[in-house]
């Protein structure tokens, strides 16, 4: 019977590799961020927002005093509505206090009806109760100024007695203002149109 006698193992081939292309290292290697190089990050941040926030602040101003020239229209509109709907004479009268400035819309005579900054509000007793108060508060920047101390709304003609001009503005030089004619129109302006987007007073 033949016997079989066992094949050496062929040796293996060495691997083949392109030529200037250097072995893969059998260790991987990581590399984490320095506390240098963190410490420079947080720095450009730091500047960024330092840019960013006063610019950020002053967009905020400019909106709040915005939203308060369209609530104060928007208030003039109803109370006008209101006066033609209840067949009643209206008022719109303005105060100022230490806290800051208000208005307040209501029925009965000027002197009936007082506001405060804190959109509180406070009638005779024989007064009818008002229909809205508005304080805007010093700290919010906000400041209303009127050149009368009340403006009424004729109920069956719907205008208004006297006319007036009331200045919102804000401690940016800011300024919008809205100005009552004597038909109870309300027209929307700013001064050197400091304000984009309302026209020149």
């Amino acid at each position: 019977m033949p016997r079989h006698t066992a094949r050496p193992a062929a040796a293996s081939k060495p691997a083949l590799r392109r030529p200037g292309v250097a072995a893969p290292s059998r260790r991987a290697t990581c590399r984490g961020i320095s506390l240098i190089e963190a410490c420079a990050v947080l720095a450009v941040l730091s500047v960024l927002a330092g840019l960013a926030l006063p610019s950020f602040g002053d967009h905020l101003a400019k909106r709040r005093l915005e939203g308060r020239a369209v609530e104060l229209s928007n208030d003039l509109q109803y109370l006008r509505s209101e006066a033609v709907s209840r067949n009643e004479a209206m008022r719109i009268s303005f105060g100022a206090d230490g806290g800051g400035s208000c208005y307040v819309l209501h029925p009965a005579e000027a002197k009936d009806c007082r506001c405060a900054s804190d959109g509180s509000a406070r009638c005779d007793a024989t007064s009818p109760a008002p229909l809205r108060s508005v304080g805007l508060p010093a700290k919010d920047g906000i400041t209303l100024a009127s050149n009368v101390a009340s403006i009424m709304i004729d109920p069956r003609l719907g205008t208004s007695t006297p006319g007036g001009t009331l200045r919102l503005s804000d401690g940016a030089g800011r300024e919008i203002r809205q100005v009552v004619n004597i038909m109870a129109r309300v027209r929307s302006c700013s001064p050197a149109g400091r304000v984009a987007g309302y026209r020149r007073c």
